[in-house]
Parts: structure tokens; C-alpha cells; sequence
């Protein structure tokens, strides 16, 4: 340990101070040294994630207590929060007890896709801290988080990402070997594995233990005391009390500076916890056992009403309790100062007592009105089958959570429906809230067995509802030909509501585009629009999205986009159900992005994260990364789009919506292969192939079916290539949509078919090039690609020239530079081979500028054929550290945040994700070798002089 850290630890444990003293930490200077390190980088600005663990008595919370302490003589702010058994069905609790209330959303709108605001929460989060952090370095510490709340665990996940470049500290506490905590352990493995530093508390060791008694005893052990830490397990807390213990009962000998055992007759560990109880007078262990059932940390006021006294009443047996230690004072409440002793108080309750005293403290919680949360916590504890009572406020209960932490809805509602007997008529109900709970939290399958089952009991308007929901299920799920069934099912009811049948039409219209059922999605489409005044505008804007898919597929973008439009004008007014209005906004981006308007389909993204988040209709929060991550691809901005595929995939894994994980790794896996990596790209593939889900979630199918054909190729392996596109090849609607929507399929499907002796394939797909450029002349991406695709086929040197000169892609053009030089070398005239190794040229610098590896390694090799030679480290990597290593959007984001901006604030000026700007921002960090903004701001003035902040 440094001379500094020592010093810290002695003037914190000062003599007579309970509260910063504790001779039990002495063992812990190994621990000590890792929370010291942080805190010094945060104190010049860095941050970063300290997770500690260990089993109860092992000093978790006091490692807390010693780095706050410290913490705030350093100059940090210290704000603490800690989570608690009978808060953990609480939303953010932890949070909220550490950064102050927070507003958490209550209500069912009743129809299926709930509005699930976590989104929300999360910028609500975001404020607070910022402020925080805006005055200087920041320690905020969580305790307990064995007995946290999901949402919790998702704002933690997100907020480390987001302020990762803040000067704040998060120590994330929790006692392990209670079970089983899957997420918890998911979410700690997470966060490790981006960098967090994990503290494990063992049970302490030798040296340790001897430290610790002669801090007690003020004298060193012999062999005989020192045997107790086997009594103790090592348990720091077990052990201290346990010497305090004895001492007091002159239980050692201490002579020339030893301590030895006065008495070989010990008690056990546990024996003491006890006796230090049963010390007590009777009413006052009888106050503590009311007092544990509600909580580790408890209110006076509650323990006071249960036990029907007055606070006034209570204060000797407080008093006595605090003066024997086993409880202190926390913040508003009091609480227990040890799990092993709150553990030992409850323990001493029979269960048919505790499960009383759990029913009592529910009931006086619901009288007060309000929450029905705090109830349920105990209330969940002390139900029985078909406890109605219980049951209501269960129910009320998951309501009021499921727009802000629907896993807490869903497990609320599923333990409800397990004490719920078969022939309950609330069965049903609880079933439905339990179905948007799932939904919202990605766990489909089972929601949709669940919606199943409810089905065959459920009164008419509640079936209806449930298919509904079943419905929407199925769409997300990737299985839109069963959506449509249901939903048509659902609208041959006559007695359907208004909001359902608007929300069962419009699943029709997507699961059709999903499908790519063009002819039956026209005819339903027309039919709406013919009788506009028959149907809501939710209805309508689900024909004119059809319409506009079907424009796009055959190729007429002007009718496209003129559909679209008017669908935003509709949704704008605001009439459209939340559920839909982003899917208008996601395909216009789609549209632009097609036709390489990169701004517009930027801002069109924006607009649709704005609602999503807005609107809380979260099963889409990863869509808007997704969708930027295909247009810097196709903008050749290859670090920003693996920037924001990693993005949409961590929302996509925070949200619970898988199947979209698979959507980024398809873009991972393309990016690998523009730059040369083919063993990545396979690498992303497999994970894909592992993911759950299916290629018609949604946007995915036409996609991911071309990024498999274009790793293929790359393998070697062109008929299982061709194999993947033969369908689209021989089916002209398929054709002409993957044509439209990857502008550099017709090359590749043209090049594909020629090297497999396919010239007829290859004569189809530059028809259909020349056909989309004669209906779009206005569009001038259709030309260059159709000039490609038919230079390529007849070996046309002016078609070639033409795409290389005029593509808006800055791959396509140096593949057509490419494909010209490779088809001028074949002429052998003296002019055209200039013309080769200009054009060879041009198509090497383009490679270069994207980063395309293997476009580079092999137009070398043409060049040293025609007896040039290009270095190939000749400028062709930037610098690997420093301000030169920087990618042009990483400067950019160095900029904003140096001249002060948030992550959040940036990524409005950018067009991008915060997550996105955090990535970045690391990067940017490693590539400076920096920790914190403030040495961000040093290196930016120093390379920017002139530059007005």
C-alpha cells in the first residue's frame, strides 16, 4: 500500500469514532490499493467502474464507507444509494435514494405495445448526473445490489457507457452466495468486460486475521487466538465481534505485548450474534423483529404504526438497540448495521409470524394510498392461493410499474397468476397484464404461449385485446405470415373496438411489407384509400406506407416518397396510434439512404429516435443505430457505422429485443469484408446464426440474405453464393427491391453470374438496372449502377468510366475504376495501358480512403502487372495513437467535447447516438492515451491554437 493510502486509512479510522472505524478492515489493503487508483484518476479527471462482491460479513459495505470517506477529503462529491430486499420491486430505487426522486410513469392504455417509457427514465437519469459531474469529480456508491430492481440494473448498464468519460466513480456493491442472480451476474460480467475493475472479498487470510486482533486487542495473538478466525470462517465482522466478545468477558490474557486464550471452552460465531440479541431486554428484541420484517433500513414512523405506539414510546428500546450497535442511523430511516445481524433478528421469527407480520405492514401501506410497490413487496411474501385481497393489489401493483420497469410488472404478474386459483375469473386480466409485460421486455415466446392460454377463457373485448396483443407479438417476432392471420381474424370480429381494430389494421399493412406480399398489400391499400372516411388515419397511413413500399419495389421513387409524405403529414396530426408513427420516419431513412441522400436520411433517423423515445415505444429503440449504421456504411464511413451497429446491438441486448442483435452483427459482418477480414466476417455470421429470431424481423430479411451471399463470394465458394441470390435472380420483384435498396447489388449479382457462367442471369440483372434508371432519371445512383453493371457485362470501357466518374458511392466508383483499369489491361495498346494505371490508380486511392484492405491488396497486384509498384504501407494506414490517428468523426466529437457539451448533447449535433459518442470518446481516449475531458480540452487547444471556443 502507498505511503498516502495508509495515511488516508489511519486518519479515517480515528479512535472512537464507530462510524469510520472498523478494526476488521485492516486485512482489506490489497482491496484498498484497487479503489485508491481510481479514485486518483478521477481526481484528475477519469472515471470508471469498481464492482466489489464477497459474502455476507466480509466488509463490502465498509470498502464503501472507507472510499466515501476518503472520497469527500479529496474534494469528491459523495452521493451513496443501497438497495433492500422489500425495495427491489421499486423502480430505481438505489438510484433514487442516491440522485433524489425520480418520476416514474403509471398507467395501461389497453391496447397492445404498450408505452414502455424506461427510454425516458434513462434521460432522466442523465441530468442529475451531469450536473454532478459538471463541478468536479464524483463518487456515487450502490450497496446491496442483490436486492436491485431491473431497471436499476439497465440505467447502471447504460449510464457507465454514457459518462464513461466523466470524472465519475461508480462503486457497485453486492453480497454474494444468496442463490442464484442471473441478471445481476450477467449485468457484472457486462460491465467487466467493458472495462470495470471486479473486487472479490474473500474470507481473510492469515496475516489479516492477526492485524485484525491485535487492532482489537491492542496485542499481538499467539496460535491459540488466531484459531479463531476458524470459528469466525474469517469473516471480518464475525471475528471482531466475536474477540469483542470475549474481551469483554475476560476471555484473553494479555502479558509482554501477547494475547493468549484464557479458556480453550469457545462459543460458536453464530452463538455470539445471538447472545448479543438476546442481551437485549425482551421489548426491545421484540421491536427489532417487527422492525427486520420491514426491511434491512426502516422508518420510524412504520415500525411505530406496527407496532401501534408512539414514536415518543419507542425511544428507549431505540436507544438501547443503537447502543449496542445493531442498529445506526441511515439518512431518514434507521438500519440494521449488518446483514448477519438483521439476518439473525428475522430468522428468529417463526414463518407463520413473519408471514403475519409481512400481511400487516402490506395492508397499512395500501390504507395510506398511494403506491400499491411498497405493499406488494410484502405482500408478495405473505399471499396464499387465492388471497383476493392480495391478488388487487398485486394487480394494481404491476399497472403501475409496467411503463417504467415492466420486468418488475411481469414478475408481479406472474406471481399473481401463480397464486391465482384456475377458476378465477381475474385470471384472465392478470394474464393480459402479464402479456404486455413480456412484450416489453423481449421474452416473446413466452408471451405469446401466455396470450394462448388466455385466450380460450377470456371474455370477448379482453380475447380481443389478447389477440391483438398476440398479433403484434408475432410481428416482432419475426413471424409476420402468422401476425397477418391473426390480425385478419381479429378484424372479422364485428364488435372489435375502435383502438384495436386500428392497431390489428395496421399490423396487417406491416406484417404485408415484412412479407413482401405486394399484390395482396396493393389491393388492401387501395381499398383503405378509396374509402378514407370508413377508416381511422392509423389504417390509412398503414395503406400509404404499403403503397410506398410497393412504389419502391418497382421502382418508382417519386411515388415512394410521395406516399410517404402524406403518411407524415397524417401522423403529425397526431391521430396515428404511438406504436406506429416512427415506422414512417425509419422507412423515408431507408428511402434516402437508397439513393445516397445521407443528410436526409440522417435527419429522418433523428426524427423517428426523438419518437420512439417520446412515444416509449422501446421495442424499436435500436432500430434508429441500426438504420445509421447501414448509412455510414454506405456513406464509406466504416469506423462510425461499426460505431453504431455495436450501439444499436447493446440497446437492442439492454431492451430485451434480441432478435434485432442479429440485424448489427449482419452489418459487422459486411463491414469485416469491406475491409479484407474475412475471418471476422465469418465470425460475426456464426454469431448470427446463433441469435434468436428470424431474417423477417422487421427490416432484416433482403439484407441479411445479401450480406451471406456477399461472404460467400469472398470465401471462395460462388455457387453457394449464387445458390443464396438464385431466387432473386429468377423472381423480378425480388430483383428490382435488391436492386433498389443495395445499390451495389447489380454489379455484384452481375459480376456473380459471370463468374459462374450464368450470362443469362447476368443479361436479367443489368435489364433490370437499365429499367430502374429509365424510371428514375431524376435519381442519378440508378444511372452509375446500371453503367456498372452493363460495362462489367460487355467489358464497355465508356460504361465503366461513366460509373467510376459518377457513382455517389465512393466504393462503387472504385470498384468501376477498378473494373475499367482490369478491362483497359486486356487491350494491350500503349494509350490504354495509361489509361489502366490512371484508372487502377484512382480505384486504389478510393480503396484507401475507405479502408478497404483487400480492394487495396489486390489492385496492387494489377498495378505490379502492369509493372507499378505501390508500397503498401505508403500512407495507406493513418497513424495508430496520437491526434493524426483520429478519424475525421472522432476530431469532430473531440470538438464538441471539448469545448464542453455532454455525450447527449454532442450526439444531437452529430446526428448520432450518445452511445455512439461514448464509443467514440474511448477510442479517442486510448488513441491519446488520456483519461478525462479535461486533458481532451489541453490536447484540442494545444492542436487548435486559433480555434474560438
Amino acid at each position: 500500500m502507498g505511503k498516502l493510502s495508509r495515511n488516508v486509512l489511519d486518519t479515517t479510522h480515528r479512535p472512537g469514532s464507530r462510524e469510520a472505524s472498523w478494526p476488521g478492515w485492516r486485512g482489506r489493503a490489497r482491496e484498498w490499493e484497487l479503489v485508491d487508483s481510481r479514485l486518483r484518476a478521477a481526481r484528475v479527471g477519469g472515471g470508471g467502474v469498481l464492482l466489489v462482491e464477497g459474502q455476507p460479513g466480509v466488509g463490502k459495505s465498509r470498502l464503501l464507507d472507507v472510499a466515501a470517506v476518503t472520497a469527500g477529503r479529496w474534494g469528491f462529491r459523495v452521493v451513496r444509494g443501497v438497495a433492500d430486499e422489500l425495495t427491489q420491486l421499486m423502480p430505481l430505487a438505489p438510484l433514487t435514494s442516491a440522485l433524489g426522486e425520480i418520476l416514474l410513469p403509471t398507467g395501461d392504455c389497453g391496447v397492445p405495445g404498450p408505452a414502455d417509457r424506461r427510454l425516458q427514465l434513462l434521460e432522466q437519469l442523465q441530468e442529475p448526473l451531469e450536473a454532478l459531474v459538471a463541478h468536479g469529480p464524483v463518487l456515487l456508491t450502490l450497496d446491496d445490489l442483490q436486492w436491485t430492481d431491473h431497471l436499476t440494473l439497465l440505467a447502471v448498464r447504460s449510464l457507465t457507457v454514457d459518462f464513461a468519460s466523466s470524472p465519475l466513480v461508480w462503486m457497485l456493491a453486492r453480497t454474494t452466495g444468496g442463490g442464484d442472480m442471473p441478471c445481476l451476474d450477467r449485468a457484472f460480467s457486462t460491465l467487466e468486460r467493458e472495462g470495470a475493475t471486479r473486487i472479490r472479498l474473500e474470507a481473510l487470510d492469515d496475516a489479516a486475521v492477526a492485524e485484525v486482533v491485535a487492532d482489537v486487542l491492542g496485542a499481538a495473538p499467539e496460535p491459540d487466538v488466531l484459531a479463531l478466525a476458524g470459528i469466525a470462517d474469517a469473516n471480518p465482522f464475525l471475528l471482531v465481534h466475536l474477540i469483542e466478545k470475549l474481551d469483554r468477558e475476560g476471555g484473553f490474557r494479555i502479558a509482554d505485548g501477547s494475547a493468549r486464550l484464557a479458556s480453550a471452552r469457545l462459543p460458536s460465531a453464530q452463538a455470539v450474534t445471538r447472545e448479543r440479541l438476546e442481551e437485549l431486554s425482551r421489548p426491545t428484541r421484540h421491536m427489532l423483529q417487527v422492525a427486520g420484517v420491514l426491511g434491512r433500513s426502516f422508518s420510524v414512523t412504520d415500525l411505530a404504526e406496527m407496532l401501534g405506539e408512539s414514536t415518543g414510546d419507542l425511544l428507549p428500546m431505540l436507544e438501547e438497540a443503537m447502543s449496542a450497535g445493531i442498529v445506526g442511523s441511515a439518512g431518514h430511516e434507521l438500519a440494521f448495521r449488518h446483514d448477519l445481524l438483521w439476518e439473525a433478528v428475522t430468522e428468529s421469527l417463526s414463518t407463520p409470524v413473519r408471514r403475519a407480520l409481512h400481511r400487516e405492514a402490506g395492508e397499512m401501506l395500501l390504507k395510506r394510498g398511494g403506491s400499491a410497490v411498497p405493499a406488494a413487496a410484502h405482500l408478495i411474501h405473505s399471499a396464499g392461493h387465492g388471497d383476493v385481497h392480495a391478488l388487487l393489489a398485486l394487480d394494481q401493483a404491476a399497472r403501475e410499474v409496467l411503463r417504467s420497469s415492466p420486468q418488475t410488472a411481469a414478475d408481479l404478474a406472474t406471481r399473481a397468476l401463480e397464486l391465482t386459483d384456475a377458476a378465477d375469473p381475474g385470471w384472465v386480466g392478470r394474464a393480459a397484464i402479464a402479456v404486455d409485460a413480456l412484450t416489453a421486455i423481449g421474452r416473446l415466446g413466452e408471451a405469446a404461449d401466455l396470450a394462448r392460454r388466455a385466450l380460450g377463457r377470456a371474455p370477448s373485448a379482453l380475447a380481443h385485446r389478447l389477440r391483438c396483443a398476440l398479433a403484434y407479438i408475432l410481428l416482432l417476432s419475426g413471424r409476420p405470415g402468422d401476425a397477418v392471420s391473426q390480425a385478419e381474424g381479429l378484424l372479422r370480429e364485428e364488435d372489435i373496438s375502435r383502438d384495436l381494430r386500428d392497431v390489428a389494421e395496421w399490423t396487417v399493412f406491416w406484417g404485408l411489407i415484412t412479407l413482401n406480399d405486394i399484390g395482396e398489400g396493393q389491393r388492401r391499400a387501395e381499398a383503405v384509400l378509396a374509402d378514407r372516411s370508413g377508416h381511422s388515419d392509423t389504417a390509412v397511413v398503414g395503406a400509404l406506407l404499403m403503397l410506398s413500399r410497393c412504389a419502391m419495389i418497382d421502382g418508382r421513387v417519386d411515388d415512394s416518397f410521395r406516399h410517404l409524405d402524406e403518411a407524415l403529414q397524417i401522423g403529425n396530426r397526431g391521430a396515428v396510434e404511438a406504436v406506429q408513427r416512427p415506422y414512417t420516419r425509419l422507412l423515408l431513412s431507408h428511402l434516402h439512404r437508397c439513393l445516397c441522400q445521407f443528410d436526409a436520411a440522417d435527419l429522418a433517423i433523428r426524427a423517428a429516435e426523438e419518437e420512439i423515445e417520446a412515444l416509449g415505444v422501446t421495442v424499436l429503440a435500436a432500430q434508429p443505430a441500426l438504420f445509421r449504421a447501414r448509412v455510414k456504411l454506405a456513406a464509406a464511413r466504416l469506423d462510425d457505422a461499426v460505431a453504431e451497429a455495436e450501439a444499436g446491438m447493446t440497446i437492442a441486448d439492454e431492451m430485451g429485443t434480441h432478435g434485432f442483435i442479429r440485424v448489427g452483427l449482419s452489418i459487422l459482418a459486411y463491414i469485416a469484408m469491406r475491409r479484407g477480414d474475412i475471418n471476422a466476417a465469418v465470425r460475426y455470421i456464426k454469431r448470427y446464426a446463433c441469435e434468436p429470431g428470424t431474417a423477417g424481423m422487421l427490416f432484416g430479411s433482403a439484407w441479411e440474405r445479401w450480406v451471406e451471399a456477399v461472404i460467400a463470394e469472398g470465401q471462395g465458394d460462388l455457387e453457394r453464393a449464387m445458390d443464396i441470390l438464385r431466387s432473386t435472380y429468377t423472381d423480378a420483384d425480388q430483383q428490382r427491391r435488391t436492386l433498389m435498396t443495395a445499390p451495389l447489388a447489380a454489379v455484384f449479382m452481375t459480376r456473380l453470374a459471370l463468374d459462374t457462367r450464368n450470362r443469362a442471369y447476368a443479361q436479367i440483372v443489368v435489364d433490370t438496372a437499365d429499367l430502374l434508371a429509365g424510371r428514375n432519371p431524376g435519381y442519378p445512383i440508378f444511372a452509375a449502377a446500371a453503367a456498372h453493371a452493363r460495362g462489367l457485362l460487355h467489358a464497355d470501357p465508356d460504361d465503366l468510366a461513366f460509373a467510376a466518374a459518377n457513382h455517389p458511392q465512393l466504393w462503387e466508383r472504385a470498384s468501376a475504376a477498378e473494373d475499367l483499369g482490369v478491362v483497359l489491361m486486356k487491350t494491350g495498346a500503349s494509350a490504354d495501358r495509361e489509361r489502366a494505371i490512371s484508372s487502377l490508380d484512382q480505384a486504389y486511392d478510393g480503396y484507401q480512403r475507405i479502408g478497404a484492405l483487400r480492394g487495396e491488396a489486390r489492385v496492387r497486384a494489377r498495378l505490379r502487372a502492369l509493372g507499378v509498384r505501390r508500397r503498401h504501407w505508403a500512407q495507406s494506414h493513418q497513424e495508430g495513437f496520437g491526434w493524426n490517428s483520429l478519424t475525421d468523426t472522432e476530431r469532430a466529437v473531440a470538438e464538441l467535447i471539448a469545448q464542453g457539451l455532454t455525450n447527449r448533447q454532442a450526439a444531437a449535433r452529430m446526428f448520432l447516438s450518445p452511445h455512439t459518442v461514448s464509443a467514440h470518446l474511448r477510442r479517442i481516449f486510448a488513441k491519446l492515451d488520456i483519461a478525462s475531458r479535461a486533458e481532451l480540452a489541453r490536447i484540442f487547444a494545444e492542436e487548435h491554437p486559433d480555434h474560438d471556443a
